[in-house]
């Protein structure tokens, strides 16, 4: 399998690289990229157009299995609709990646086309090697499993829909554009980093106001990492706030999902049907693939 790596955002370093070039490797894929993947502009991996041309070269190369992209940051939104999606439709491939990588996640489902949500090169070494091993079973076609404690906000539920979401913030960035995905009798995932409280539920709130969170199948809330307090307290909890916004829906919500900013990011095929059951001691995830 050959898997091309893209930088549709921030730069990155051969340093960054040299691990998950070398995991790559060792579990029998072939990379593929050259010195673009290093070019620099300011924050960014190069200029808006190359970061473009690089992409929709691997999106339209049928020799190309898979687009794992090197790293989020910010800049995939500056990009999304200068690339031309008809030949890639023609011979799909996923596209691996999470945080400003939603962008293209949504895209996607948009497009009727599974994508994977899961760990990037830049931070592979970082991750634990659960997570790691779920991109290889997402990759090969194996059932995801997942299996992670109750949290006491969570509300009770089976559901089976198709997944879709991403970074909340980054989808909240999205609202109204034709690469939000549709929400509507699916299980949406968030997560999302560094954030104050209050952001959160005020993005919470636009998705709610625009009716993106009323007919759901499910709500599943992965990594909230590094979410801030201001100095006067906001008074609840982050999840608090979450569940909040949600609480006169009557389909399950779940916390604590193994899927984010964190060590434990377990892949995700977004666009594809999972099962979820959300139970009083424990909460389970199947996705039976391809």
């Amino acid at each position: 399998m050959k898997i091309a790596i893209a930088a549709p955002a921030r730069k990155v370093t051969p340093d960054e690289m040299e691990f998950a070039i070398r995991w790559l490797h060792d579990h029998g894929f072939e990379s593929v990229f050259d010195n673009r993947l290093y070019s620099v502009d300011n924050i960014a991996a190069g200029s808006d157009t190359l970061r473009c041309s690089i992409i929709q070269e691997y999106m339209d190369r049928d020799d190309i299995d898979a687009i794992w992209m090197a790293r989020g940051g910010y800049g995939s939104i500056r990009i999304i609709d200068k690339l031309d999606f008809s030949k890639f439709m023609k011979h799909p491939k996923p596209i691996i990646g999470f945080s400003d990588v939603t962008v293209f996640h949504g895209k996607l489902s948009r497009l009727g086309i599974p994508s994977i949500h899961a760990s990037m090169p830049h931070i592979l070494a970082n991750k634990t090697p659960e997570a790691l091993q779920s991109l290889i079973d997402a990759l090969t076609g194996k059932p995801l499993h997942y299996e992670w404690p109750s949290y006491p906000l969570n509300r009770l539920g089976d559901a089976e829909g198709l997944m879709v979401g991403g970074n909340l913030s980054v989808l909240c960035g999205m609202l109204g554009s034709n690469s939000f995905p549709e929400t509507d009798g699916k299980i949406l995932f968030l997560e999302d980093v560094d954030e104050y409280i209050y952001h959160v539920e005020r993005m919470m709130y636009a998705l709610k106001r625009a009716g993106k969170l009323d007919h759901l199948k499910a709500l599943v809330i992965g990594g909230l990492t590094d979410i801030h307090d201001n100095p006067d307290p906001f008074g609840k909890t982050v999840e608090q706030a979450i569940f909040d916004v949600v609480k006169e829906y009557d389909y399950p919500v779940c916390f604590g999902f193994p899927a984010g900013h964190q060590a434990e990011n377990r892949a995700i095929v977004l666009g594809k049907t999972a099962m979820i059951r959300i139970g009083k001691e424990n909460s389970h995830f199947l996705q039976h693939l391809p």
